[in-house]
């Protein structure tokens, strides 16, 4: 079992950066591959970025390639996203996750099994 709590979202405004951690319990959780996902209102959920449970592997969606950047710590069970260049289109609520299994990338939803409440980012123009 993991729990997930996310913490570092707020308002910013283009150009601006935010860096978001996901604080995990659990003794599993170095073992896990971490993503984040995004939520914007009337749209689905996207994924956003993913890290491998040893953190030696990352994968990026097209839009935030170059200004995000995935990251984690298995002594602090913190996986972590900095987020530079915001734009307004950034703007979601933005989830961790944890995945059991070892696919690689796991870029859906569906395949992780963990998730935190969430983190409200606004990027204003």
């Amino acid at each position: 079992q993991v729990q997930l709590v996310e913490s570092g979202g707020g308002l910013v405004q283009a150009g601006g950066s935010l860096r978001l951690s996901c604080a995990a319990s659990g003794r599993t959780f170095s073992s896990v591959t971490m993503g984040w996902f995004r939520q914007a209102p009337g749209k689905e959920r996207e994924f956003v970025a993913a890290i491998s449970w040893s953190g030696g592997y990352t994968y990026y969606t097209d839009s935030v390639k170059g200004r995000f950047t995935i990251s984690r710590s298995n002594a602090q069970n913190t996986v972590y996203l900095q987020m530079n260049s915001l734009k307004p289109e950034d703007t979601a609520v933005y989830y961790c996750a944890a995945a059991r299994n070892g696919r690689w990338p796991n870029t859906q939803a569906y395949g992780y099994d963990y998730w935190g409440q969430g983190a409200q980012v606004t990027v204003s123009s």
